[in-house]
């Protein structure tokens, strides 16, 4: 696909303020443009808590111990390899957005909704925070497309190769990364050409130098690159690693 839009001015200031109710405390943040931050996820709990007691917690925690097993950097190779040709569905963005009322995302602590309804909130939000950045929002809208992964069309893979938090491979895990614990059984892990703090890589190389964990970041990056999209580089940046929490 291609996406046509104009080069962002980049000099955007966002307030932050609490807000009170009619008891007078304060429990929401707001972003100037009026978009409100909810003081708690879908099941009552604090945002990104893979700790807490909930429903979601033990599927969750399974999610990322069969994804941490895994992903290691001969199975990125060759996802990046085979999704790189890009010969599997040609289709409009919005009927790629449809596909995603078939998809939860098992890794999410949060949510359970179809991955749809996220991310026209998300491009929603985003439209208020910032209404004069068409780009923003059309990168907010296609974010996550690239779960679609997960569907027959597209290959059919599991979830742990498609959705969850995103880490470089080719050198030591980070401890920051959710559930680290369970690394321990990647083949990387052990691997003296992996696992030391640089790995494959050296110091100040880069963050484009460095694979990250395959997932629908990386192919909808692939996507919209491959198709010579017009969103700025800003864009691509957030597609790419808008699941990487880590550190480096």
């Amino acid at each position: 696909m291609t996406i046509l839009v104009e080069q962002p001015d980049f000099a955007i200031e966002v307030e932050e303020k609490k807000v009170s109710d009619q008891t007078g405390e304060e429990n929401e943040l707001v972003l100037d443009g009026e978009f409100v931050v909810p003081p708690t996820n879908a099941f009552g709990h604090t945002f990104r808590d893979y700790d807490v007691n909930s429903d979601r917690r033990d599927g969750v925690e399974e999610f990322y111990r069969i994804n941490h097993i895994n992903q290691s950097v001969d199975f990125v190779k060759r996802m990046r390899e085979e999704y790189g040709k890009l010969d599997k569905v040609e289709m409009s963005i919005w009927e790629c957005c449809e596909l995603l009322n078939e998809v939860v995302d098992e890794s999410d602590p949060d949510l359970d909704e179809p991955q749809i309804e996220h991310l026209l909130q998300t491009a929603e939000a985003i439209r208020k925070d910032y209404p004069d950045e068409g780009w923003l929002h059309l990168t907010a809208l296609i974010h996550d497309l690239g779960k679609v992964l997960h569907l027959p069309a597209f290959g059919e893979l599991p979830q742990w190769a498609v959705v969850g938090d995103t880490y470089p491979v080719g050198c030591a895990f980070d401890e920051s990364i959710v559930h680290h614990k369970h690394f321990k059984k990647n083949l990387d892990y052990n691997n003296p050409a992996y696992n030391t703090k640089y790995g494959i890589y050296s110091e100040g190389c880069g963050l484009d130098n460095v694979l990250m964990s395959w997932g629908h970041d990386d192919y909808m990056y692939l996507v919209a690159k491959e198709n010579k999209s017009t969103l700025p580089s800003a864009g691509l940046f957030i597609i790419r690693y808008h699941s990487f929490y880590g550190t480096l």
